[in-house]
């Protein structure tokens, strides 16, 4: 309809005709993209509508500029807060609910609100938590947890273990192995009640890259840190996660809508605290297997530090493209160096300190 009012081509129609438009079919769009072309139309002070951005809202993807339109124009957007929206059903509710715990403007929890489908489901992190913790533990060890006490402890194709560091897959695969039941347990709760939630507002792909930077900033930090040990656990995804959404939340405090927001981060905050500590003390606790140490702690540490530098970056925004903006450049550079430097650590270092490693398994 719109090239009826653009005979040239230009990619832009004037707002006169663009509400004669909106006068003539509103009634057959949904009452929230109506809401929303109604507040571009308002905004715009050029007095002329790019056709993109229309495209962009029926086909529920905005752009920086679009975002920059309804910003300027959500009075009329947010006459209603989505709080006040009555008769809704329970699947309604869950993704009212999700949108207050994850997104700290109103215009965004609306947006998610309407055009979120559940398709796809969060599917990432649901799949890892079942791989992670029932195929292998479950199925091929015929056990569900494998503790560091185990004979088999050790004797996994999946752990890191420094004297076998050559084997790539291992940097990634250790988050399929815990080292007991705690451990477990923990980092299925924190990585189901924080990580499912997270990606039902931004995807999949977002998320677990998220998710796979911290895991590899976890296993690569401990080679580099705490050079004789072993690792295991989900943590270092976990931890970038959950702290990228602590962040967000602390950035976005008077923004962020969620019940009880305090009580959740200090309910978070001690349960990574606790997992942490306990990994901690029992990387210096005498192994049952040695000369080769309980696994390392440092996992948790460069997971958190994926969180609040390219987490927060990933999750700051709902519908901002990363490419768009320069600190995602900024700590994506950094990491990227952090990576190489560790690769080349992991080549050289390990020979020319000549250190003491545990035998293989």
């Amino acid at each position: 309809l719109l090239s009826q009012f653009d005979p040239e081509n230009t990619g832009y129609i004037s707002t006169e005709k663009f509400r004669s438009l909106l006068q003539r079919h509103g009634s057959e769009l949904d009452p929230h993209k109506l809401e929303v072309l109604l507040a571009l139309a308002d905004s715009n002070s050029e007095g002329r509508i790019c056709y993109q951005d229309f495209v962009n809202l029926m086909s529920n993807k905005r752009s920086n500029s679009f975002r920059q339109a309804i910003l300027q124009g959500n009075r009329r957007l947010c006459s209603k807060a989505l709080l006040e929206e009555t008769g809704l059903s329970l699947s309604q509710r869950l993704i009212r609910h999700v949108a207050y715990e994850t997104l700290p403007r109103e215009i965004d929890r609306k947006w998610y609100y309407d055009s979120y489908t559940c398709c796809p489901p969060p599917w990432f992190m649901i799949t890892i938590t079942i791989v992670a913790f029932f195929l292998y533990n479950g199925v091929v060890l015929d056990r569900f947890i494998l503790q560091v006490t185990h004979p088999l402890y050790l004797k996994n194709a999946l752990l890191y273990h420094p004297q076998l560091r050559a084997q790539a897959w291992r940097y990634l695969t250790y988050i399929f192995m815990h080292a007991g039941i705690e451990h477990l347990g923990l980092n299925v709760v924190l990585q189901l009640l924080v990580g499912v939630p997270l990606e039902m507002v931004h995807g999949a792909a977002r998320i677990s890259f998220v998710y796979v930077a911290g895991v590899v900033a976890g296993s690569l930090a401990v080679s580099v840190a705490d050079m004789t040990a072993p690792v295991v656990g989900s943590s270092g995804g976990v931890y970038a996660l959950v702290s990228a959404h602590l962040a967000n939340i602390v950035m976005n405090w008077s923004g962020m809508k969620c019940q009880f927001k305090l009580l959740r981060m200090a309910v978070a905050l001690i349960c990574m605290s606790f997992e942490f500590g306990r990994a901690v003390w029992l990387r210096f606790h005498p192994s049952a297997y040695p000369p080769c140490p309980h696994p390392s702690f440092m996992a948790h540490l460069g997971g958190v530090m994926v969180g609040i530098t390219l987490g927060v970056i990933i999750l700051r925004n709902y519908e901002q493209r990363l490419q768009d903006q320069t600190l995602w450049w900024i700590f994506l550079s950094i990491y990227v160096i952090f990576v190489l430097f560790a690769i080349f650590w992991n080549i050289f270092a390990y020979s020319l300190l000549d250190l003491k490693l545990p035998p293989p398994p």
